[in-house]
């Protein structure tokens, strides 16, 4: 009987494939991202067949897939590329922490471990309802900036904004967040000192976070965070990709900064 469930998988970002290994199943993968971190094993088990905007087609085709999964708009001409060589492609667009619960579902059904996704979901919400009984108990909820990209700055996603919220802040462009595209997000300098944020939490998308980079834009010795030297780095891999890290190792760097602020 021919399997039912993809056996041969490539995964072009990292959230699929750290769920995977999450599950138990990194067997089934035979292809990564490049900017794979999590698990580290990952990156000394598997192939890296394709960074986030580009991915080597013929290696791809090489491995055999019986599975391409990609993430985001973004990923869409590489998708198109790999359907027209004849490959089954899945892109996901999770924007939000129930979309990443559902993609973890998702994911889980489609290699048929339903049930251990299940249990990985009961357990990044109970450590979700953990933090959020714990940010119940601040005083106050420091406001937040969340800064994606320096030039152009560009504010946190849909699932950061949620995140800040659940680890007790208050993301100070809540609106921007909703954006899918970055462009929606764009900020300018006066707009942030005129939100006067409390903390300033930047993850340059891969690159490091310069906070005397930050502090030094013109104007900005008036806004709180810089003053009180709240400028903190948040790795990419804990928070930037939509999936179990940004909701384990990622909310609780966010706590762990407000709670600091609280004393």
């Amino acid at each position: 009987m021919a399997a039912c469930h993809p056996e041969r998988i490539v995964c072009l970002t990292e959230e699929t494939t750290e769920t995977l290994y999450l599950l138990g199943e990194e067997r089934r993968i035979v292809g990564i991202s490049g900017y794979t971190v999590r698990p580290p094993r990952a990156r000394r088990e598997k192939p890296r067949v394709s960074a986030f905007l580009s991915a080597r087609m013929e290696k791809i085709v090489e491995l055999k897939p019986d599975l391409v999964i990609g993430f985001s708009d973004l990923q869409a001409d590489i998708a198109r590329d790999l359907a027209k060589a004849g490959l089954n492609v899945l892109i996901f667009n999770q924007r939000s922490v129930d979309e990443i619960l559902s993609m973890i579902l998702t994911l889980s059904s489609l290699v048929g471990v339903t049930e251990k996704g299940l249990s990985l979901i009961k357990q990044l919400e109970s450590g979700l309802d953990e933090i959020r009984a714990a940010a119940k108990r601040f005083p106050r909820k420091p406001k937040v900036y969340f800064e994606e990209w320096d030039e152009p700055m560009i504010s946190g996603i849909r699932w950061v904004s949620e995140l800040v919220g659940i680890a007790g802040g208050e993301d100070v462009f809540p609106e921007l967040s909703l954006s899918q595209a970055a462009t929606g997000r764009i900020v300018s300098p006066e707009w942030v000192v005129a939100k006067q944020p409390d903390v300033i939490l930047g993850s340059w998308c891969g690159k490091k976070f310069r906070p005397e980079r930050v502090a030094a834009r013109p104007g900005w010795e008036a806004i709180p965070a810089v003053r009180n030297g709240q400028l903190h780095e948040i790795k990419s891999a804990e928070i930037l990709q939509p999936g179990p890290a940004a909701l384990t190792d990622g909310v609780r760097h966010i706590h762990r900064l407000l709670l600091s602020v609280q004393t």
